[in-house]
């Protein structure tokens, strides 16, 4: 039987974390694969790695763990690279870029440092000069919707990114058509295996599930099926859940999401991601 580690938080403990602890578990019996579940506060000592598996699932977002079960040989799934770039949102936009995928007109924020903020905030306004109002403004790192903020005028703009500190941006076109709705492309080893459409009914211009989104089955066309592959690929992902906003110029990528929880998917198509990621670390 094959082993591996499943590698998760040991600090988020939330019931859908635990939740997808348990999916990965039961695919992992039915697949074949004796895994076992280990936190990222239990690599402290410096033998921890000596009996590692050959591969393991990474459900986590601890990068610099990942780097290190790398540099000791063990294959990771989702690579530290995929889990990197798809946690940040900047530098999520910048490998859509360099594979010209289509998105929605971003800039990117000027970087400042902790402690010394935004004194000048006059660079706004050539923001909004380029990409109107109402713009989506979203801090680099963030999940289910959090931290992602629809500004309305250049007073609330100012208002949002007094409050984000140091933390990187992106500013990004508001896609008026798809306010509210995504679709949700679940895509392992390059296959498209399940899509969701995310509708808020509460006027929230956020479409997770987390935030009173609901999840409808959907079969994306054979361009957002495209569009999905081509995202992983550009964020060298293994597996991930694709965010698509329908917009009047054509399917453009939201996010892409290295730890998409799975849930509401599985629930609302019958298909269990779960297994296809086990099938994966089975056959790699």
């Amino acid at each position: 039987m094959k082993e591996a580690w499943l590698v998760v938080s040991a600090f988020l403990r939330t019931p859908s974390f635990v939740a997808m602890e348990k999916a990965f578990l039961e695919a992992a019996e039915e697949a074949e694969i004796r895994l076992e579940l280990r936190d990222n506060a239990s690599f402290l000592k410096k033998n921890s790695l000596r009996t590692a598996p050959p591969g393991a699932l990474f459900f986590d977002k601890d990068v610099r763990l990942a780097q290190m079960m790398e540099q000791n040989g063990i294959r990771l799934f989702n690579r530290a690279r995929a889990i990197a770039t798809c946690d940040d949102k900047t530098a999520t936009f910048l490998a859509l870029e360099k594979a010209a995928l289509p998105q929605a007109r971003t800039i990117l924020g000027p970087v400042t440092y902790p402690g010394v903020g935004y004194g000048d905030m006059g660079f706004l306004d050539d923001i909004a000069e380029e990409l109107g109002l109402p713009l989506v403004i979203k801090e680099g790192y963030g999940s289910f919707g959090r931290q992602v903020y629809l500004a309305h005028s250049m007073a609330e703009m100012r208002r949002i990114v007094a409050t984000t500190e140091a933390r990187p941006l992106l500013f990004q076109t508001f896609v008026s058509e798809s306010a509210g709705e995504d679709l949700r492309v679940y895509v392992v080893s390059g296959e498209p295996i399940a899509a969701i459409r995310r509708v808020n009914p509460s006027g929230d211009f956020r479409a997770n599930l987390e935030n009173g989104g609901k999840a409808y089955a959907y079969k994306p066309s054979p361009e957002e099926r495209a569009l999905a592959i081509n995202a992983c690929q550009a964020v060298h992902a293994d597996f991930a859940g694709v965010d698509i906003l329908r917009s009047n110029s054509g399917p453009l990528i939201c996010e892409i999401n290295s730890n998409a929880h799975f849930l509401g998917l599985r629930a609302a198509t019958g298909v269990n991601p779960a297994e296809h990621i086990l099938r994966l670390i089975r056959e790699a």
